[in-house]
């Protein structure tokens, strides 16, 4: 009998979990309909994603995450994304790096990086519509999500931010990152705080998909539209 009831106790404390919604912050998300806010977009590519944000909403400040975007080839938008140090930057054919993927998800403390992508053209252009949502933020929600990427960076003793990679063949720079990266924190995952940071509601221990992430996204953008119907 004991053992039934810890085995139903078990269950009931990972249904909590899977289910437990951190809440939003309506001081940040969405923006009144009387400010222009600032509009990013959650990016899916079936299993990874990233945001894509204004270049001008991260220069602003003098942090190590002005620092580091202002060292970047031209773009207006800037991809930002979080992943594996190794695993992330590496585009070999996944075929050959299946160890090194396992190494990702089940290695504890693995190091991570920062990824910042400039990009040209305006992402709404780029991505199709079912791979992309849009998220209008208020400024102080635009500014709690530059302060959450700018925590993750590493920086050195004079405060700037430590160069990783630089992939041959495209702009895209990787910056060392103070977090680790695993299976109980993964990509998504990241991005997931990145959207709470904003003020978005988010369910935390079911944001290891990136379809979870994009249903996230979808619900704040219907209380964005809800907000400026009002």
């Amino acid at each position: 009998m004991p053992g039934r009831f810890l085995i139903a106790a078990l269950i009931g404390l990972i249904a909590a979990l899977w289910t437990l919604t951190r809440p939003g912050d309506p001081a940040l998300y969405p923006a009144t309909p009387g400010e222009a806010g600032v509009t990013v977009y959650l990016l899916d590519n079936g299993f990874h994603t990233d945001l894509a944000v204004p270049r001008a909403a991260l220069m602003d400040g003098e942090g190590a995450l002005a620092a580091a975007t202002a060292g970047l080839a031209p773009g207006d938008w800037v991809l930002v994304g979080w992943g594996d140090a190794t695993f992330y930057v590496d585009q070999s054919p996944i075929s050959g790096r299946l160890v090194d993927g396992a190494r990702a998800f089940f290695r504890p403390g693995n190091a991570s990086v920062v990824m910042l992508d400039p990009e040209m053209s305006d992402p709404s252009r780029r991505f199709r519509v079912e791979d992309r949502q849009a998220l209008r933020l208020s400024s102080a929600g635009m500014a709690a999500l530059r302060g959450r990427v700018e925590a993750s960076l590493k920086i050195d003793a004079t405060g700037r931010p430590v160069l990783a990679a630089a992939r041959a063949g495209d702009d895209a720079r990787f910056f060392q990152s103070r977090e680790v990266f695993w299976v109980g924190h993964l990509c998504n995952h990241w991005t997931a705080e990145l959207l709470s940071a904003a003020g978005l509601p988010i369910r935390p221990y079911r944001s290891l998909t990136s379809g979870e992430v994009m249903r996230t996204a979808d619900r704040a953008a219907k209380l964005d539209f809800e907000a400026a119907r009002d």
